[in-house]
C-alpha cells in the first residue's frame, strides 16, 4: 500500500493523504474547491466550485501520473443539493467524453469543509 502526498496539491484540510493506492486502485480523498495558492478561500457558486474541485483532482492525478481517463467511480457531495444538482452536473458533464463517464453517486450533505457547496473525491485504477 502507498500513502500520497503530491506536491503542489491542496493543503489537506485535515489529517489524510491526497491518495491512497493498493492493488492497482487509487483512492482520492475529497477535494474542496480551494486552491493551493489560497487554502480556505473558495469561488462563488457551484459552477465555478465544481471546476475548482476538478481542477485539484486533476493536479492530484497528474502527480501520480494519471489522468481523469482512470476514474472508475466519484463521489459528489453537495450542501445544497436541489438548488445546485442541475448545474453542478452540466459542468461536471463537461470533463468528460460523452460514452466515458464514470459510475458515480451524488448525495446532500448538511455541511463540508471550508462551508464549500461541493467536495469530490475518486477511485481511480491503474492501467
Amino acid at each position: 500500500m502507498q500513502f500520497h502526498m503530491i506536491p503542489g496539491a491542496t493543503k489537506p484540510v485535515a489529517p489524510f493523504s491526497h491518495a491512497v493506492e493498493t492493488d492497482g486502485f487509487v483512492f482520492v480523498t475529497g477535494q474542496m474547491p480551494d486552491s493551493p495558492e489560497a487554502p480556505g478561500v473558495l469561488p462563488e457558486g457551484i459552477v465555478d466550485q465544481t471546476k475548482a474541485v476538478m481542477q485539484n483532482l486533476k493536479d492530484i492525478l497528474q502527480g501520480l501520473n494519471l489522468g481523469l481517463e482512470h476514474i472508475v467511480m466519484s463521489r459528489i457531495y453537495l450542501t445544497e443539493f436541489k438548488r445546485d444538482y442541475a448545474a453542478m452536473n452540466e459542468c461536471y458533464r463537461s470533463f468528460f467524453p460523452a460514452d466515458r463517464l464514470p459510475a458515480r453517486t451524488c448525495v446532500g450533505v448538511t455541511g463540508l469543509a471550508y462551508d464549500a457547496l461541493i467536495e469530490i473525491d475518486l477511485v481511480c485504477r491503474r492501467p
